[in-house]
């Protein structure tokens, strides 16, 4: 059949499987809307910024495997889609993002709303085209889906002029089944010597800790991870990005690492002697210094970008490939060996953790009188049984949420990681309901995020999508405040939030209904009404504690065994090496 470049874009998604586009119209896309309006298999969600189009298509992705899409025009369109781009790029998610471009001929011209998106997304995307050639679409979106989605993903923009698109010119149109790239071949089956290599030294190791991120849950490997880690009995720590991936509940999860992961994590990590290391990057907000990380462990590191490997922190043995692949074939190589780790040696190993963790890292006191944000979240928890789908914003609220909701599947917990981009929350979550119609979907949010992509509530009407927003109010932007708390001398510099609006009557201007708490004793209640509500969304308002702060808390420049401790952990500290429980 014969298709304008309009109408070869949307069969081309239609023929991908893509079910739903995320996006805003503009003069450049205008001949893409008109195709997209004369067809019903690619649903077009309308947003209200260009931020929040590509925030969902990411939640979307994050939560179902499946690459997000977006739809935006030209300069401002595509400038506003940039910060989505970072934080999909930063994080590994598969978006491809359709920018409108200016006609050909006007290319360089300054005309209007003309950038070039090329230019400005090429720090922040996997891959990026820019298409001259009608006859080359096809195949140049069919690049695009295979790159976003394959090896490493990440986000893939395809610069897509008007004319490009024009209604009047049609050319013969086939779908593309495969797509071959002679300079783009992911490796995803790890080197056989370094498997074994690998599983020899986890056999013989006295410390030994698994230390798995976001590269699990993007490589569906978390079946595999979970029979490794209880065959070998061995405990597991997991990044902001990787929580879900080995069940939270599992007394073998020994709670996240890293800035605010548990004491017993930290102090297992800094005195294990063999670290597993899959699917992980070795960020600095998990390593901190890097020279002080793990200084008495050797090191396996599995990850299917090898350009990740031995980056920050120098692997010991280096396995580049797929986290599946790779776990399926150590499962293999430990069975061949017949062999089993001593025992008695890890069973000294547990009993050095369990001290730790008697020591209760997260501890902290509810009173009566003002609602902690930890009481919050473990409200969410139990109200929706541990099974809902999380987004978070950025800050306080984000790590209190990874702390106190422990996931037992992967691709519950969507947040901003790498980028921590604030305002990501909402229109995330409107990506996972519309992708799971029927599952609770919860944001939680502070005061500040929430403002970033608020217009998205209208959105949130239209499509009907009926998220529950979890605002921790402490009128503070409250992890700027707690680093100056620290760090500042409490010199609070534009911090303060002396100008909210009152999000209740704001969520019922928008539509919606609005639940203010402000006290714990109505917390429960609020929190079940709000969850009761399935067909509407609920903007649950709940005023926090403004000086709680997040423990525990490593500093810069300190090591994993350096950590800042609440003054209440201090206490059961104290309590736990007077009674001679902890030496």
């Amino acid at each position: 059949m014969e298709l304008s470049g309009s109408e070869i874009l949307i069969q081309f998604l239609k023929d991908e499987g893509v079910k739903h586009i995320f996006g805003y119209p503009g003069g450049a896309v205008l001949h893409i809307y008109d195709a997209l309006q004369k067809q019903d298999d690619v649903e077009h969600i309308l947003v209200r910024h260009e931020q929040g189009a590509t925030h969902a298509a990411d939640g979307y992705a994050r939560a179902t495997g499946k690459p997000g899409v977006c739809l935006v025009t030209s300069g401002p369109g595509a400038t506003n889609a940039v910060t989505g781009i970072a934080t999909a790029y930063l994080d590994s998610i598969p978006l491809v993002v359709i920018t409108g471009q200016v006609p050909s001929h006007a290319i360089g011209s300054d005309a209007f709303q003309e950038v070039d998106a090329v230019g400005i997304t090429r720090a922040c995307v996997k891959h990026n085209f820019l298409v001259k050639d009608l006859n080359k679409l096809t195949e140049t979106l069919k690049k695009a889906f295979y790159v976003a989605t394959t090896g490493r993903p990440g986000p893939v923009v395809v610069d897509i002029p008007k004319d490009i698109t024009a209604p009047h010119i049609k050319i013969p149109y086939e779908y593309p089944e495969k797509i071959k790239m002679r300079s783009y071949n992911p490796n995803l089956k790890g080197h056989p010597r370094q498997i074994k290599r690998a599983v020899e030294l986890m056999l013989g190791a006295k410390r030994p800790m698994f230390y798995t991120g976001g590269g699990i849950v993007m490589g569906e490997a978390s079946a595999e991870l979970r029979t490794l880690v209880r065959k070998l009995g061995y405990p597991i720590t997991q990044t902001l990005m990787g929580l879900g991936a080995f069940p939270g509940t599992d007394p073998q999860f020994i709670g996240m690492l890293g800035m605010h992961g548990t004491y017993e994590a930290n102090m297992a990590m800094h005195e294990c002697d063999v670290l597993i290391c899959i699917g992980a990057r070795f960020d600095d907000r998990i390593t901190g210094v890097p020279s002080k990380f793990c200084p008495y462990a050797q090191i396996i590191h599995v990850d299917i970008d090898p350009s990740s490997i031995s980056k920050i922190v120098n692997a010991d043995i280096p396995i580049v490939g797929s986290a599946r692949q790779v776990l399926t074939e150590m499962l293999k190589a430990l069975e061949k060996t017949g062999m089993e780790p001593d025992r008695n040696v890890l069973d000294t190993w547990w009993k050095t953790i369990k001290a730790w963790q008697q020591q209760e890292s997260f501890a902290y006191d509810q009173g009566p009188d003002v609602i902690q944000p930890q009481t919050a979240v473990e409200e969410l928890y139990k109200v929706t049984n541990g099974d809902a789908y999380v987004t978070s914003d950025v800050g306080q609220h984000q790590m209190y949420a990874a702390q106190f909701y422990p996931f037992d599947e992967p691709r519950r917990w969507i947040n901003s990681g790498g980028l921590g981009t604030m305002g990501f929350g909402l229109p995330a979550a409107m990506g996972v309901k519309l992708a799971f119609p029927d599952k609770d979907v919860a944001c939680v949010t502070g005061e500040g995020s929430i403002q970033m992509c608020i217009q998205e509530l209208s959105t949130c009407l239209q499509y009907n999508l009926p998220v529950k927003i979890i605002n921790l109010n402490n009128r503070y932007l409250g992890m700027v405040r707690q680093w100056q708390e620290f760090f500042y001398e409490k010199r609070y510099s534009h911090v303060y939030m002396d100008s909210l609006p009152d999000f209740v009557k704001l969520a019922e201007a928008y539509g919606h209904v609005g639940i203010r708490v402000d006290k714990p004793a109505d917390l429960h209640d609020a929190m079940v009404e709000a969850f009761k509500l399935k067909d509407r969304t609920v903007f649950l308002d709940i005023m926090t504690d403004q000086e709680a702060n997040v423990y525990p808390m490593i500093s810069s420049g300190k090591a994993h065994n350096e950590m800042d401790i609440s003054p209440l952990q201090q206490k059961i500290q104290a309590t736990l090496k007077a009674s001679g429980e902890l030496v």
